[in-house]
Formats: C-alpha cells, structure tokens, sequence
C-alpha cells in the first residue's frame, strides 16, 4: 500500500481537468502516467482517442479457459473551485486524521490506483484475464464513449465488469451499487420584454423576466417539496436505516432547515425525481441597474427514476414549463444533457463472489446493496453494449469523501480495504468453474 498511495498521489498531482476552459495537455498527461502504471504491470497498453479526450486500455491474459474481467476508472476530474473554499492545496494530497485531501484523490484516480493495487496483489498474474478501461472525460459527459465501445468494444468484452466510481455506505460498511438515477439537464428562458426598460416608470404594469422565471421555477415543486412535473416515475428504495440525523449530518444541511419531500429519505434521494436550479444568469446585485430585465434565463438538473427515458422525462419537463408560463411570457425550453439511469438484478455467481469479497475485506461485514442519486450515465452504456456481463457498480467513496466539492478526500484506511477486495473478487472469480460466471 505505500508504493499504491505513493504513486496515487503523483497521480493526483496532474490537475487533469476535463472542461475545455483548462489546459487538456494535463488530460494528455495523465492518460500517458495511467499508461505507464499499467505498463509496469506487465499489461499490453495503447491510448484510443476518438474525438474526445484519451482513454487507455490495458490487456493482461489469465491463465486458459479463465473469465475475463473488464476494469473500468476515469482519470480526468472536475474543476477544483475557488482556491479559498480549500483547506489544503488544490492538488497537493494532503493528510488530515487519516484521510488524504486533494481534487480527484477520491473521484476518481483512487479507483484507477484500485485496479492497479488489485493486480500488483497477483505479481502481474492474475487469476482471471483483466482489461483496463481509463476514460479521459466522464466528467464532462463521456461523449465520445459511445463511439470508443463501438469501434473497441470486441477488445473490451468480458464476463464480469467492475465500473469503480461509485461509494460505500458507510465508513467500514461496503456496498454494491445496483441503482442509479438518470439525468436530464436543460436551460429554461423566459422572456417578457423586447429590451430592458426603467422599473421606476413601468414597474407594477410590466412584468420583468427574473421575477416571471422565479414564478415559473416556483411550480417545480409542490409544497412539501415533492418534484410537481406530473407523468414522472418514482417507486420505493430499499429499507435501509437512513434517519433524519444522519442525512442532516452527511448534506451539511444548515440548522432550522427541513428536508424537502415525502417519502423515505432513501426513495427521496434515489427513486424518486428530483429538481435543482444549478444556474441563473441575472445581474449582480453589486452591479444592478433600476431595471425591468427582458429575459431571465435558468439551468435546471433534473434527476430521473432509474427506469425512466430521458427523452420522456424532458418532454415532460418541457410541457410543465410551457403550460405554467406566467402572465402569457413567453417560454422556451432547450434540452442541455440527458443520461439513462441503471437498474442492474444483482444475483448469480460474480456477485456472490463479489459480496464474499467484501465480506472478507471488510473483516466479515456484510455489504448492503444501495442506490445512489448521482447519474452515472457511462454504466447504462455498458451494460447496453456487453448485455451478457454482470456489472458491478463499485467505488472508493464514502459520505464524506465531497466528490465534486471542495476538500474532497479519500479515507485511507477505506481505500485499502477497496483495493484488498478487488484483488480477491480476481481470485474468487478465476476459482469459478468453467460456465459459473453466467450473470
């Protein structure tokens, strides 16, 4: 493990942002020290690039007749903020009480680490055929995967697909992910004035754009705070202890502020719809004139049941926008993003092996099967492309690991528990008897 958090470390140090607004030479960077990790594990090694950022692909034979298994980490990550919301340096790892601090430590070049730590555990023969699949951008959407698994697909097929970039319950508590929420994205504008006209002298007759977009994004949400677009899916999640304190505890949500919704906190968070207002392009309030805004413009993140099409949710999304224009403004709705959610059966051999894993890493802990209410788009793409394979949904993260936020950290003594888990799931599934490894 020191040689793996050492090399994680150097990892993490490459600012490897995937946005266009940052330098994608660090993206280059980091595809070509992912290679050479893998390199040095004996693996065959190229990076495929097709009209996104690269990715890199590492092979590694098992012994005959063995399974294979398809490794899957991202190495690019999300922007890293305001310098000032850090504690630590932005990408200088850092330990705080056992726990290391840097952008991308935890989301996810743990996970990269985690697949190699799980081969250098065999000495570079494993138990199993392995593939290794590093993305270069499924922080900015994974565009260019589904061209990469059409035209590589024949060399990414395996039996068992470990997707690491997901999170555990609970510190010393493993899981599986076996649902994710999808995701649709759009930008909402309303417009009530040609150009933008002095509030003193027509302010009380004329509405103004901002005030009619927070009427209209008022009718998102009923008043318990339920997603109010009618047609959406929503069901129950499992009955898993989440109370009221624990949410408050792990959302940082502040004092006196109640949860929004019904329902479970469970299904809140990982079956039923969710809405958020990510964006508003208004004048700054340092910067603001006496004036009647033409046109008020809003980004909105709509998270989706794990079985509904994006493209119904959006219609739907779009025709409650239209249909609640206030005041007859006018309302147009443009569709930013979407992603499918995913819904996996969980059962057969390689989740077997896969729970009996963890229960051995975790020192004979049970894992528990959780869903998550992030979107992890790329896993549906998987599982559309290799329908045969038993995805298991993985990852490093645990409630405090702030994936996304600033001081994001990875728990260490968590971390080699993750990698101890993958090195055995390899040996338990090279173990399987020939045909076990149907899903």
């Amino acid at each position: 493990m020191p040689g793996v958090r050492s090399d994680l470390e150097a990892l993490t140090r490459i600012p490897s942002v995937s946005l266009d607004s940052f330098d994608q030479r660090h993206v280059d960077d980091s595809a070509r020290a992912v290679a050479d990790l893998l390199r040095a594990e004996g693996m065959e090694v190229r990076i495929v690039q097709e009209g996104g950022r690269p990715a890199v692909v590492g092979h590694l034979p098992g012994p005959e007749g063995a399974p294979t298994v398809l490794l899957y980490a991202h190495h690019d990550v999300q922007p890293p903020g305001d310098e000032a919301d850090w504690n630590t340096p932005m990408f200088e790892p850092t330990e705080i009480d056992g726990r290391l601090y840097a952008r991308g430590i935890a989301d996810d070049k743990a996970g990269v680490m985690a697949h190699v730590a799980a081969l250098r555990a065999h000495g570079g023969k494993p138990p199993v055929g392995v593939t290794v699949f590093v993305e270069g951008e499924e922080e900015i959407a994974s565009e260019s995967l589904p061209t990469i698994l059409e035209r590589h697909g024949d060399s990414l097929r395996a039996d068992a697909i470990v997707l690491a970039d997901s999170q555990n319950w609970k510190i010393g508590v493993p899981a599986l992910t076996t649902t994710l929420r999808g995701l649709v994205r759009v930008v909402v504008e309303v417009k009530a004035l040609e150009h933008g006209v002095h509030s003193g002298m027509f302010g009380g007759a004329v509405p103004d754009g901002l005030t009619a977009l927070a009427r209209l994004l008022a009718t998102l949400h009923d008043d318990e705070g339920n997603v109010a677009v009618a047609g959406l899916k929503s069901s129950e999640a499992a009955d898993l202890d989440y109370p009221e304190e624990v949410l408050r505890a792990e959302s940082g949500l502040a004092e006196g502020v109640q949860p929004i919704g019904s329902g479970s906190f469970l299904s809140r968070l990982w079956t039923k719809p969710s809405m958020t207002v990510i964006g508003i392009d208004a004048p700054s309030v340092a910067k603001a004139a006496n004036l009647l805004t033409p046109v008020g413009r809003a980004k909105l993140s709509m998270r989706i049941h794990p079985a509904e099409v994006p493209g119904t949710a959006y219609e739907l999304l779009k025709k409650h926008l239209e249909d609640n224009a206030p005041w007859g403004c006018q309302v147009s709705v443009t569709l930013d993003d979407e992603g499918p959610g995913f819904a996996a059966d969980a059962q057969g051999p390689i989740y077997e092996e896969a729970r009996a894993a963890f229960r051995d890493a975790w020192d004979g802990t049970d894992p528990v099967d959780i869903g998550v209410g992030g979107s992890i788009p790329f896993v549906a793409s998987f599982a559309e492309r290799f329908p045969d394979a038993a995805i298991l949904v993985t990852g490093v993260e645990d409630p405090d690991t702030r994936a996304h936020a600033a001081n994001e950290s990875l728990h260490l003594a968590e971390f080699e528990r993750v990698c101890l888990a993958e090195a055995l799931l390899l040996e338990r599934l090279g173990a399987l008897p020939t045909g076990g490894t149907d899903g």
